[in-house]
């Protein structure tokens, strides 16, 4: 006998939202290639500035090999010498790629804001995935890569 699921909204429905999904369809290896070639401006939501966060780490490398880094973090003022903004729909410049180091659940409301300022790509960092989301960005025009590192792609490149 089948266990009922999880009602809509109870604590345990809420934990398996927010978990990690693998992601169903995802950018092949010639796709990633191609959004790191042609993309110039990545905004970084969850940028940390603090330097030991993976965050951190990444939008430094990014930024060393030409990237123009916009972090967003309602939290900070700056990071890496750029002024940080609270929300994506804030951001005063166009963006090529929404990084995002956030938890999953936070994904659908970041997609909403990448498709409102026009982004071309949504990318989310190692360990996340929202397939969901990811469905609503491409039908918005938007590539997406899920669960994967722009730094350790970019490095894939150049080996």
């Amino acid at each position: 006998m089948q266990a009922n699921p999880p009602r809509s909204g109870s604590p345990v429905q809420n934990r398996m939202d927010s978990a990690c999904e693998m992601p169903v369809r995802n950018a092949t290896s010639e796709e990633v290639g191609r959004i790191l070639e042609r993309s110039k401006t990545v905004a970084v939501v969850g940028l940390s500035d603090k330097p030991d966060r993976d965050s951190h780490r990444v939008a430094a490398y990014l930024r060393q090999r030409g990237y123009r880094i916009v972090p967003v973090n309602p939290n900070v003022a700056t990071v890496l010498g750029e002024q940080a903004y609270p929300r994506l729909r804030e951001v005063p410049v166009p963006v090529d790629v929404v990084d995002i180091f956030r938890k999953p659940d936070a994904v659908p409301e970041i997609v909403e804001d990448a498709i409102a300022i026009g982004a071309r790509v949504i990318w989310m960092q190692e360990g996340i995935a929202h397939n969901a989301a990811a469905d609503r960005a491409r039908a918005a025009g938007l590539a997406v890569v899920m669960n994967k590192c722009m730094l350790k792609e970019l490095r894939k490149l150049d080996s």
